[in-house]
């Protein structure tokens, strides 16, 4: 490497051969003859990493000692190279303090938060009117599209509902036994059993469930669309985004979900009957007598009514998460996680409102 020095200006002549052994007598050179500006040149003709490197090291103790560094008389590929490994780190920006008053971060909050209910109440309408095109046949959409969603959120389901759902009722008859056996009434745990994951356990289980594996791939997939354009390129052609994308998730989803609860109910008396045979010494037949007894028709189209309203809440808050989402990566992933949290808090919700309904209904 060379140093040649005019006035207040120097030039760095770059090689391969570049080392580091008179560091500190160039820069005492040019702190002595008061350098301000640094020039870096090179005839190397082939680039190579090792001088990309050195010259990247340079310009880093050159600018440390106070003095600017020019990369302008560097290979046009070697400069760009050399700025971009100098460009500030892509940090999140730092938290400001609001200075507004309480009424005021109040005002705002609730202007907020009226935005995002109109918003929600607008998707929701648009969503009904594209149901009534998609079972009028005038909807916009690829009957391809549809049956692969229908068998995603459908008999790839079957596996962990059907593992879940097991382990729950086993889990439920566990619980009854402790406190049945003291009465002598270890029997009746079939009956428990039956009746809980029939009315509404089977259906809590299902839709937990189908909220983390199909609300949060809804979600997920059309943040994927947003973040590519996709969803403006349907809009440029005149495709409503509801009957394309978020009709024919709802409907599969929602024909799906009574499907799997009663999957759910027969595999969660299953797995109450392991426990019943195995560690409360019931007979295999008086089990399955006793939980067959407690069945009720009643019970069952309970639980498929929570299915289907919990199948509902699914699809809109994954397909709303979705097309609502950002235009980066971070923000789809903040989509997919606010698809599944509003989705289970509505479902708790519409729970209890469904519980007190069918209270004073007494259903």
């Amino acid at each position: 490497m060379q140093l040649s020095i005019n006035n207040n200006q120097a030039v760095l002549l770059f090689d391969n051969n570049t080392t580091e052994t008179a560091d500190e007598e160039i820069l005492q050179r040019l702190k002595e003859a008061k350098v301000k500006t640094v020039f870096a040149e090179t005839e190397a003709t082939a680039l190579s990493e090792a001088l990309e490197a050195r010259i990247y090291i340079w310009s880093k103790k050159i600018q440390n000692a106070g003095i600017s560094f020019n990369f302008e008389r560097l290979p046009k590929n070697m400069r760009a190279l050399i700025l971009l490994s100098l460009s500030p780190a892509n940090t999140p920006p730092e938290q400001t303090q609001s200075s507004a008053g309480f009424l005021a971060v109040i005002g705002e909050k609730g202007y907020d938060l009226w935005g995002r209910i109109k918003n929600a109440l607008g998707f929701m309408k648009e969503t009904l009117f594209s149901l009534g095109r998609f079972f009028s046949g005038r909807a916009i959409f690829r009957k391809k599209d549809f049956w692969f969603i229908f068998a995603d959120c459908g008999y790839k389901a079957v596996g962990i509902i059907s593992l879940v759902s097991f382990l729950v009722g086993l889990i439920l008859a566990f619980v009854g036994a402790l406190q049945l056996k003291t009465f002598g009434a270890g029997i009746f745990v079939a009956s428990m059993v039956s009746i809980g994951m029939t009315r509404i356990m089977a259906a809590i289980m299902a839709g937990i469930i189908i909220a983390g594996r199909t609300g949060s791939s809804y979600a997920a997939t059309l943040g994927t669309m947003q973040v590519n354009e996709e969803l403006d390129a349907l809009k440029t052609l005149g495709v409503k985004i509801t009957d394309y994308l978020v009709a024919p998730r709802l409907v599969a989803l929602v024909a799906v979900v009574p499907f799997l609860t009663l999957l759910a109910d027969a595999l969660g008396i299953l797995g109450g009957a392991v426990v019943g045979v195995l560690f409360l010494d019931i007979s295999s037949s008086s089990y399955f007598d006793y939980a067959i007894r407690a069945l009720s028709l009643r019970n069952i189209l309970v639980g498929l009514l929570h299915s289907l309203i919990y199948g509902v809440i699914i699809s809109i808050c994954g397909c709303y998460a979705g097309v609502n989402a950002g235009r980066d990566a971070d923000a789809v992933g903040k989509a997919t996680t606010g698809a599944v949290v509003t989705a289970l808090v509505w479902m708790i919700v519409a729970t209890g409102i469904l519980t007190v309904i069918l209270e004073v209904l007494d259903i």
